[in-house]
C-alpha cells in the first residue's frame, strides 16, 4: 500500500498518525509511507526520529475573522495547495489520510481535486473546522466519539475509536528508577497538554510546594513552552518536572491518578489504560471541544472534572489527596473506564483503508 499521511500541530493529532502508520507497516511491511506536515511544529521532529519520511509544507491556521490578519494564511494555502498537488502526483499514493491539524487542509483538499481516495479521522467530540471543510468531498470519516457521527455526512463516518488506544496498551512502561521515581509510592501524572499551558503552569508552580512530605510522588510535564517558566524554581523532593515525554503512555502505565487536560488521545490513553483522572479542560480551544471531551468520561462517573476557573489555592491538592488513597472510588473509575474502551482502533482504521483501497 502506498499511503500519504498527513497531521500536524500537536501530539494529539501526531500521535494517533503514527498509530496508524505502524498498523498499516505491520499488516502490510512493504508499505511506502510519505508524511507531509507542517515547517515549523512538532512534526517536523517527531516523524522523522520515527524514520518516515517527511515533506514540509509552510501552512498557518486562521487566526479569527479578521482578513487582514489572514492575507498570510490564505496566501500559503494556496501555495501549499499547489505543492501539495506535486507531491501527491510525483508519490501517486492509494490513499491520502489525514489525521487533524490545520496542515491537513491543502493535503486532503488536493487529493481530492485530484481524484484520489481520501479518509479523515476526528480524535475531539466537536469536528475541527478543517475536518468539516474536507469531510464534503472525502471518501471515509473515522471518529472517536459515537456522539461525532452525527456532524458528518450520513454513511461516511465510522466509530472507530482513537488508535492512540491501541498505542497505549502496546507501550513498554517506564522504569521508575530512571525519573529518580519509588516503585514503593503512588505516582501522580500531572500533563496539561503537549505544548502546555502557561496559566496552569503558573497555577501548578504556586501548588506544587504543597506535594511536600506527601505519601506519593508527583511527575509534572510542564509541556515544552512553559518550561523555560519553571525550570530554575525548586521542587519538593517527591515532584519531578519535566518538559515533555514522548509516548506518555508509557508514564501513564505506571501512573495511579492522573491529571489532565482533556485532549482526545490523551483521554483515549487514559480509557484504555483504565487510569483514575482529575481533568481539566482547556477553556481555550475552539467550541470548548476539551470539555465536551471531558463529559464523556466524567457523565459515567469514569473521571472527575476540574474547571480553571475554579482553581484556587489548594483545591487541586486536595482533590488529589482524597482520591489518591480511596481505593473504593479509584476502583469504580477503573470499572467505568472499562465501558469506554474500544479496542483494536488502529486495526479497524487499517480494516477500512484496505477495503477502500481494494475497491479502487
Amino acid at each position: 500500500m502506498k499511503v500519504i499521511v498527513s497531521a500536524g500541530g500537536t501530539g494529539g493529532h501526531i500521535y494517533p498518525a503514527l498509530s496508524i502508520i505502524n498498523t498499516i507497516k505491520k499488516m502490510e511491511p512493504d508499505s511506502s509511507i510519505l508524511y507531509i506536515g507542517t515547517h515549523n511544529r512538532m512534526e517536523k521532529d517527531i516523524v522523522p526520529a520515527n524514520n518516515i519520511p517527511f515533506k514540509s509544507i509552510e501552512i498557518y491556521g486562521f487566526q479569527g475573522k479578521n482578513p487582514f490578519k489572514n492575507i498570510k494564511t490564505i496566501k500559503a494555502f494556496i501555495k501549499s495547495y499547489k505543492e501539495c498537488k506535486d507531491i501527491i502526483k510525483k508519490f501517486n499514493p492509494d490513499i491520502v489520510i489525514g489525521v487533524g491539524g490545520y496542515v491537513t487542509g491543502p493535503v486532503v483538499y488536493a487529493a481530492q481535486k485530484l481524484g484520489y481516495k481520501t479518509f479523515i479521522h476526528e480524535q475531539n467530540s466537536i469536528p475541527g473546522k478543517c475536518n468539516k471543510f474536507l469531510s464534503k468531498k472525502c471518501d471515509k470519516i473515522g471518529v472517536s466519539f459515537k456522539s461525532t457521527l452525527s456532524y458528518f455526512p450520513a454513511g461516511k463516518a465510522i466509530f472507530t475509536g482513537n488508535p492512540c488506544s491501541e498505542s497505549a496498551i502496546n507501550s513498554v512502561a517506564i522504569n521508575k528508577s530512571e525519573f529518580g521515581l519509588s516503585d514503593n509510592k503512588k505516582l501522580v501524572y500531572i500533563v496539561m497538554g503537549s505544548l502546555g499551558s502557561e496559566k496552569m503552569t503558573e497555577f501548578l508552580v504556586k501548588s506544587i510546594y504543597m506535594f511536600n512530605n506527601k505519601s506519593y510522588e508527583v511527575m509534572f510535564i510542564t509541556g515544552k513552552s512553559s518550561y523555560e517558566l519553571v525550570k530554575n524554581n525548586e521542587f519538593p523532593k517527591n515532584v519531578k518536572v519535566l518538559p515533555y515525554i514522548d509516548n506518555q503512555a508509557r508514564v501513564l502505565k505506571k501512573a495511579d491518578l492522573v491529571v489532565s487536560r482533556c485532549g482526545a488521545s490523551t483521554l483515549s490513553e487514559i480509557i484504555a489504560l483504565g487510569k483514575p483522572s482529575i481533568l481539566i479542560p482547556s477553556p481555550y480551544v475552539a467550541n470548548n471541544h476539551q470539555y465536551k471531551n471531558a463529559l464523556d468520561l466524567t457523565e459515567r462517573q469514569a473521571a472527575i472534572l476540574l474547571e480553571e476557573k475554579d482553581l484556587n489555592g489548594d483545591i487541586l491538592v486536595r482533590k488529589i489527596d482524597e482520591l489518591i488513597n480511596n481505593e473504593q472510588k479509584l476502583q469504580e473509575m477503573k470499572n467505568n473506564l472499562k465501558e469506554l474502551y474500544i479496542p483494536n482502533s488502529a486495526q479497524k482504521i487499517y480494516n477500512i483503508l484496505h477495503e477502500m483501497v481494494d475497491r479502487k
